[in-house]
């Protein structure tokens, strides 16, 4: 009798139109607060524009690469590792490919170099900055299985770096180091593509690129160590257009990006040194402290005073200069800003150093194109080439 008169009552209009109202109001909270966690994840500064491994983690599964269990391609960098078989992830993961600024900043100072080479009028040789596009993915791939293979007890004991493959356990030391055989097998193939002088000049970088995650157990200047390997491609990039070096422009040019280094990966620093003093490594961020903004604007003067230098030698023009100048007010607002004591703030600076060095590539080429060729020098060449 009593479920009678319920149903009774349920089929009533006013409370079927009651129902309604509930249920649609329901909906319409839901809607909005998905909407809100997904403005959330899009925001600059949230966990979806950061690279850290502990907030990787953190992006929603349709950013990520996939959903509930299955995967879907994603073009973000993270998405494309996450997409891939399981069994290849960590191996992506162990040569940085879902974080793609560490290739971009190995990457940047040979183009700058290659666009200098180019010829007065043309465009950069754009078979070159493909194949030294490639050996920039392999070999910051390669730098970081080293990296990792050196610091794994160290990664072991910082949140940020726990579950880096190697550290996790996901690959053995053995795995990986059959890993960074085929890396470098594939570099040297790139590092072939290039002259005979270019060969030996590349091959000379591999020290560098051994022996830099040592240098934090050693010296309070890793970043500069850094610099050091980070861009020799600032010589490499000019002798491979070249076939060989023109000191009075790859030399002032290769300065510039170890003062660049040693301003960007001073304020990176700054994300671990909490970290790095609990694990005992060192690093220019502990060595300057309060005074980084100090060092750092040094830094910025070297490297600015070094790429007015390069630009002279190779006779640049108004574009590039102007280039110039847009660097340095990017840089004056990065250290004018940066607050040291803030990990997402420092991140954001270090990342923007990306646009920094694509800046300056467009202006080399801007510039380069300003040039007008000089016809009888040309043909002088071309002759030459020919007898």
């Amino acid at each position: 009798m009593m479920s009678g008169r319920l149903l009774a009552l349920l089929q009533t209009h006013a409370v079927r139109r009651s129902l309604q109202h509930i249920c649609s109001a329901r909906l319409s909270s839901l809607r909005g607060q998905n909407e809100n966690i997904t403005t959330a994840f899009c925001q600059p500064g949230s966990c979806f524009n950061k690279s850290d491994d502990h907030r990787q983690r953190a992006w929603p599964p349709f950013l990520a690469g996939h959903s509930r269990g299955r995967r879907f391609f994603s073009l973000t960098p993270a998405g494309i590792v996450n997409a891939a078989p399981e069994s290849v992830q960590p191996y992506l993961r162990l040569m940085r490919l879902d974080k793609p600024i560490g290739t971009w900043l190995l990457y940047l100072p040979c183009t700058w170099s290659i666009g200098l080479a180019a010829d007065p009028g043309c465009l950069p040789d754009l078979r070159m900055l493909a194949l030294f596009g490639v050996g920039a993915l392999l070999m910051r791939g390669a730098g970081c299985t080293i990296n990792d293979m050196w610091d794994k007890d160290f990664d072991k004991k910082v949140s940020r770096t726990a579950t880096r493959p190697i550290a996790s356990g996901e690959i053995t030391s053995f795995q990986a180091l059959v890993f960074l055989g085929g890396q470098l097998s594939l570099a040297l193939g790139v590092l072939l593509c290039l002259n005979y002088y270019s060969i030996a000049l590349g091959a000379a970088s591999l020290s560098l690129v051994v022996t830099y995650p040592l240098m934090k157990r050693i010296t309070y200047w890793p970043q500069f160590v850094l610099g050091l390997t980070f861009n020799w491609g600032a010589l490499l990039g000019w002798s491979a257009v070249k076939g060989s070096c023109d000191w009075s422009v790859c030399l002032p040019l290769y300065v510039s990006g170890v003062m660049w280094t040693l301003i960007y990966d001073t304020i990176y620093a700054h994300q671990d040194k909490d970290d790095d003093l609990k694990v005992g490594v060192k690093s220019t961020a502990l060595r300057f402290q309060e005074n980084t903004k100090l060092w750092l604007s040094g830094f910025t003067g070297a490297m600015l005073s070094g790429l007015v230098l390069a630009g002279a030698n190779a006779d640049q023009t108004l574009p590039y200069y102007c280039a110039v100048c847009a660097v340095a007010i990017q840089l004056a607002h990065q250290i004018y800003t940066v607050d040291i004591n803030r990990p997402e703030d420092c991140w954001e600076k270090f990342a923007s150093n990306r646009n920094l060095g694509l800046l300056l590539f467009l202006g080399i080429v801007t510039g380069n194109l300003w040039k007008k060729r000089n016809d009888h020098q040309y043909e002088t060449q071309l002759n030459s080439i020919s007898n």
